[in-house]
This record gives C-alpha cells, sequence and structure tokens, in this order.
C-alpha cells in the first residue's frame, strides 16, 4: 500500500508509526525522495487469544507492507517535483491510503498557504488521473493503428479506450469505471483504478470525536464510497517509544483507547481484498494472509510449498470455537472441527490444520 498526498501533511510520521521504519520527516517538501519501505503488523485479539489457549511460545502476526511516497505537488503528471518518478513509485502499489492534513499549526507549513482538504485531495486526484488520461490516449493511439488491421479484439479495445479516456476527462477516476474484459490489461497500469483510502490527519485533541477538517474528509470517502480513518501522526510519533502503561494513561487522558492506528491497518487490511487465517499449537500461533476467495490448498501453500503440493486434507475450525474448547482435541471431541477438501474456500477466522503427503 502506497502512502500518498500533499508535503507537509504527515505522510512520512504516519508511515513512521505504522512500521516503526523511522523514516525522515522534516518540515519541508521533498523530505522523501526515494520511497520508504516498511511493514506494519496487523493487531489481532484473534490470534493473542488462540496464542494464550495453545500456550504458543511464539506469536507471529500478520503483516500490511507500506511505501512512503514523496509529496505530489500540482504538476507531478508534468514532471513537476520529481512528479514521473513519484507517480512511477504509486503504480508499483496495489493500494493507496491518501493522507489529508486536517490539523491547523502555523509552524507547519502548508503547500497552499491554508488547510483546506477537499481542495488537496482534488490537488491529489487531478495529478493521477492526469497521469492516467496521458496513458489512456497513448495506448489508444497504438491499439487504434494495430485496430486498422481489422481485428475485431482490438476494435473492441478501442472503442472502450474512447469511452474510458471520455470518463477520465469528465474527473471520475479509472476505478469508477466498469471493468472489462477489453480493458483488464489496461485497468492494471492505472493509477486511479487503485483502491483508496482516506487518512485525516488531526491534532491530539480531535481523536476521539474528530474536527470540522475531518468531518469533512469523511464524507468525501462517503461520496465515492470509499472508507475513511482518523489519526493523529503527532500522537503516534509521541507514544511511539512509551513504555505501555505510560501510553495507556496518556491515552485515556485524551478519552481514546487507541490512536486509529489498529483501525487504519484493519482497513488497509480489507482495501487490499485480504483475510487471515490462523495455524495455532504450542510451538507458535500464526496469522497467515491469502487474498479473499482462496481455496484452502492455496492457503496450505502459503505455509509450505510442500504443503499445497502434497495436500490431502484440512482440519478446520473457527477461531472462537477453538478458544472455548481450549484444545484441537476438545474441539473435535465437541464437533467443532470439520475435515474440508482441497476446493474449500477460507474464511476469514479459519483455524487450520493441513493433512498432507510428499
Amino acid at each position: 500500500m502506497g502512502i500518498v498526498g500533499l508535503p507537509n501533511v504527515g505522510k512520512s510520521t504516519v508511515f513512521n508509526s505504522l512500521t516503526r521504519a523511522g523514516a525522515e520527516a522534516q518540515n519541508y517538501p521533498f523530505t522523501t525522495i526515494d520511497p520508504n519501505l516498511g511493514v506494519a503488523m496487523v493487531p489481532d485479539g484473534r490470534l493473542d487469544a488462540l496464542a494464550r489457549v495453545m500456550a504458543s511460545k511464539r506469536v507471529v502476526p500478520a503483516t500490511v507492507d507500506f511505501v512512503d511516497i514523496a509529496g505530489l505537488v500540482r504538476g507531478a503528471s508534468a514532471g513537476e517535483g520529481l512528479g514521473n518518478q513519484f507517480l512511477g513509485h504509486i503504480r508499483e502499489c496495489e493500494a493507496i491510503a491518501h493522507v489529508v492534513r486536517c490539523f491547523e499549526d502555523e509552524n507547519v507549513v502548508h503547500v497552499h498557504g491554508e488547510v483546506d482538504p477537499e481542495g488537496d485531495v482534488e490537488t491529489i486526484d487531478t495529478e493521477l488521473l492526469l497521469a492516467d488520461l496521458a496513458s489512456v490516449e497513448r495506448r489508444l493511439e497504438r491499439v487504434g493503428r494495430a485496430a486498422k488491421s481489422g481485428d475485431a479484439t482490438l476494435k473492441a479495445e478501442a472503442a472502450e479506450l474512447e469511452k474510458l479516456r471520455d470518463h477520465l476527462s469528465e474527473g471520475s477516476p479509472a476505478r469508477a469505471y466498469p471493468r472489462s474484459e477489453a480493458l483488464a490489461e489496461a485497468m492494471g497500469t492505472l493509477i486511479s483504478a487503485k483502491p483508496t483510502l482516506y487518512v485525516a490527519n488531526v491534532e491530539e485533541e480531535a481523536v476521539a470525536e474528530g474536527n470540522r477538517y475531518s468531518s469533512r474528509v469523511e464524507k468525501l470517502a462517503a461520496r465515492e464510497g470509499a472508507e475513511a480513518v482518523r489519526i493523529s501522526a503527532k500522537l503516534e510519533a509521541e507514544i511511539l517509544d512509551l513504555p505501555q502503561e505510560e501510553a495507556a494513561e496518556y491515552l485515556a487522558m485524551l478519552g481514546v483507547e487507541t490512536t486509529g492506528f489498529e483501525e487504519f491497518v484493519r482497513s488497509a487490511y480489507r482495501l487490499l481484498g485480504l483475510v487471515t487465517f490462523f495455524t495455532a499449537a504450542e510451538k507458535e500461533a500464526r496469522a497467515w494472509t491469502v487474498r479473499k476467495g482462496s481455496t484452502v490448498r492455496r492457503a496450505a501453500g502459503r505455509i509450505h510449498t510442500d504443503m499445497e503440493r502434497g495436500f490431502i486434507a484440512a482440519e478446520v475450525g473457527d477461531w472462537e470455537d477453538l478458544v472455548n474448547a481450549g484444545s484441537w482435541a476438545r474441539a473435535r471431541e465437541e464437533a467443532k472441527v470439520r475435515l474440508e477438501g482441497r476446493d474449500y474456500v477460507v474464511e476469514d477466522g479459519d483455524t487450520v490444520l493441513v493433512r498432507f503427503n510428499v
């Protein structure tokens, strides 16, 4: 997931809080020229509960990879502010977390002079749309020439590309355009086709209830059918190195249980179309990531390729049933575990024990 936004909106601070990666965060544009890469652990109480009842010696959570991409500016699609380089970094991501400034601070300059969430979002969206429009027009020119040979497939793609070009020209993102087989390859290269999560970066005091700026971001996201989360990058930075007890006391003083970090990571996880399944035993309890709709045989391959190759069957139980039973043996006695074949589709929260032979 790529973290994008205007300069000085708090992207790198958000990235640091998510990944503990220590990216440079300063009060001037283009601090981040090369993208920073980091991994965020996905908080999951289900895994913790399984680890407790199984007395697991090791606990391994699921993760999401984040990329901190330098701040975009007006004209990025035409190369302003190293725009072509930064847009290329976004293209390599599967989804976008758009950080929007929702705080006032005279010590942190705003590139446009005032806090304006809708205007900031429009600036970024316009640059992404212009970049996509240029990409579609280049492809249309190439496909259009090839279609003159009379190839029906190329003609169909050219016709769809013309409609997509008009859609983008009207200011609508590619993700709002109906998917079609003819455009499958083209859509895969478009930035505005990527699912987007809006991140309202607020001051510490606004984490619990939000503020007038964050509410505008939430309304904007709702109009698009997108998710929005509220987070205070400054607060995250302040509690990053505090002992857990002190951090909890500080949050309680602000009237919140968490800073928004957990919901941000979970929302990113959902946006990427991922589900979690678990393996749990005395040696280790682990959360595994698979695409939604994956079969249990494919999921077994996430654990080890030998398991997928030699898959026989899988014992599957809901995580909560396993926790209540206290062990695999007791869960079997209570008929809370079932035997599933290779085509079973893994559900979020399944706990799996794979039978295989190689």
